[in-house]
């Protein structure tokens, strides 16, 4: 049996709990109120509970069993009968499926679609450059949507349009990485193309690959799951998944790394404390024993967590909250807005955060997408096992371990040479796109990442000299933990090259972002169409790698869901 941390108690509240056959019953979950701290039962059924009140009343859950509260006192053994439930368990029921739009006070427009909610998205427009030469957008480039896009499409489901950020979705692949030279912590390339959709126009590549951490010379790791378990997390999708999903993260412990667990769900509590990675197994059995009950005090939980980091904090060390949830909190605060005031300020403490979503019919992408940006983190999207294993086994180094904070993409254009641009993608970056003086919040770059951002671009001329700029980027960033600022010029130059001799990679990219827009119903579309898209992604993908084969199979169920079922031509067969 574990203790969660308290105050210094003054007296031990004792005793055992049984079923009414006088087995003893192992994992009861018990709430003490007078702390709203979260207990549980050791492997005799028994208890023994710090207090600071001579007595204390104490709630009983498990499953299978009705819960029942008590008021025990400190001088006196207690006996504490569950009697089995008789009462099913209420599942989700099938729900009708409806797209709505509501503004909130501070102007910000969120969609909902059957209960999830979502941000509302402006499509970036055309931008003049000779008025605004200038372009401002952050790196914190999140991988969530795709995999719910994904599941969407999986599900033979219309995909709601604000699901859809493009941006997420071309750099879920992570493309046409470079190995930065020389010790070097990012390496950037840029690239100029025709655009496929548009024949007066022009795209513009931007790629920035930061350098892998060597894995034997990274400092300890300070992790503070903060799990999900209340009774939403009740489903196969949700809570089972994530415990499955920890069990592979655990795997690859070392033993200078520590985890603790922080649970809520009807209550706040710690689950397990502070634990070296040399102890894998006894990580995964607690982690095994989660079980889904109560309501959601999302709020609480994360103070918690952050307090319990702050508390075990590894100076020049990795310092990483991990929330795992649905995002329906329930209890305390709600709103995006108040959610991300809260986490602004736990974020000072140096402690980072990674959000993973789980979950359909209540998920709630806004929040934990609020909660990445302003939590110096980053936000992944769990579909099924397989996703889980991508976030956090193979792409385990770009999703804890960061390189820099705060990194900001400064673009200049030419005016000269470039008439109007518009980023794909980034569209919650629209007013920063055009106002200059905007203020752009950075995000964290991750060890051995890749980002792409693109750009349709239409010229002032036909064919620019090579010898002239097209733009001139400034990448702003900081080393993690350090307030100074750093700042890597680099120019755009004119590589014009046709889009059927492009590197494979950014002709996927191209086909990706296609992919986006047509989901989006995007206005700027232009030629595009589903046999358009499935075809520059045919004769791009590496058919070998799972995912971008998985990708062609996605475009021809979308095409079937959006337009009925058509012949598609064969893959083509892999090269010797």
């Amino acid at each position: 049996m574990f203790f969660a941390i308290l105050a210094k108690g003054q007296y031990y509240l004792r005793g055992e709990v049984k079923d009414d056959k006088g087995n003893a019953l192992q994992n009861v979950k018990i709430f003490q109120h007078s702390s709203r701290s979260i207990y549980q039962t050791g492997p005799w059924g028994s208890f023994g509970i710090k207090s600071l009140l001579g007595s204390d009343t104490l709630t009983f859950t498990i499953d299978g069993y009705e819960t029942a509260s008590k008021v025990l006192s400190h001088n006196q053994w207690q006996t504490i009968v569950l009697k089995a439930s008789t009462v099913n368990s209420n599942k989700s029921k099938p729900r009708l499926i409806s797209l709505s739009g509501n503004e909130n006070s501070d102007g910000r427009f969120t969609s909902t679609f059957d209960n999830e909610t979502y941000f509302k998205l402006v499509e970036n427009e055309f931008v003049p450059a000779r008025q605004f030469p200038k372009n401002s957008f952050s790196l914190n480039v999140n991988k969530a949507s795709y995999s719910n896009v994904r599941r969407f499409i999986n599900m033979q489901s219309i995909v709601p349009t604000d699901a859809v950020r493009i941006e997420e979705m071309v750099n879920y692949f992570n493309l046409f990485y470079h190995k930065p030279v020389n010790n070097n912590l990012f390496n950037i390339e840029t690239q100029i193309s025709s655009c496929p959709w548009n024949a007066n126009g022009q795209l513009l590549f931007l790629n920035v690959s930061a350098r892998k951490l060597d894995m034997s010379k990274v400092p300890p790791a300070n992790l503070v799951f903060l799990i999900d378990v209340s009774g939403s997390m009740d489903m196969p999708n949700r809570l089972p998944l994530l415990k499955a999903a920890f069990q592979l993260f655990v795997k690859n412990l070392r033993p200078i790394d520590q985890v603790s667990i922080v649970v809520y769900g009807g209550s706040v509590g710690l689950w397990l404390e502070p634990t070296s990675g040399i102890y894998k197994d006894s990580i995964a059995k607690s982690i095994e024993q989660l079980t889904a009950a109560g309501d959601t005090p999302g709020e609480s939980a994360i103070r918690a967590a952050y307090n319990l980091a702050r508390k075990t904090y590894i100076s020049n060390g990795v310092n990483r909250v991990i929330l795992a949830t649905d995002g329906d909190f329930n209890v305390g605060e709600k709103s995006e807005e108040a959610l991300e005031e809260l986490i602004t300020v736990q974020k000072q403490s140096g402690v980072y955060l990674t959000c993973l979503g789980v979950g359909m019919g209540n998920f709630k992408d806004s929040k934990l997408q609020t909660l990445a940006k302003k939590g110096n983190g980053n936000y992944a999207y769990l579909d099924d096992i397989m996703e889980a294993e991508k976030v956090l086994v193979q792409e385990l180094t770009q999703t804890f371990y960061a390189v820099a904070d705060d990194v900001v993409m400064n673009l200049e254009f030419n005016p000269l040479l470039v008439k109007q641009y518009r980023l794909i993608g980034f569209d919650n970056r629209r007013d920063a796109v055009t106002d200059p003086s905007s203020y752009i919040e950075g995000g964290e770059i991750g060890s051995g990442s890749s980002t792409l951002a693109i750009f349709e671009i239409i010229t002032s001329l036909p064919q620019a000299s090579d010898s002239q700029n097209i733009a001139l980027i400034k990448l702003r960033y900081s080393l993690c933990n350090n307030p100074n600022v750093e700042y890597l010029n680099f120019p755009v130059i004119n590589n014009f090259e046709p889009f059927n001799r492009l590197h494979n990679e950014l002709k996927l990219a191209t086909s990706i972002a296609m992919f986006g827009m047509q989901l989006r119903n995007s206005k700027y579309l232009g030629t595009t169409t589903w046999q358009m898209i499935y075809d520059i992604a045919l004769q791009s993908a590496n058919t070998s790698n799972f995912l971008q084969n998985e990708y062609l199979s996605l475009i021809s169920k979308a095409d079937e869901l959006y337009n009925g079922p058509k012949k598609r031509p064969g893959k083509r067969k892999k090269k010797n």
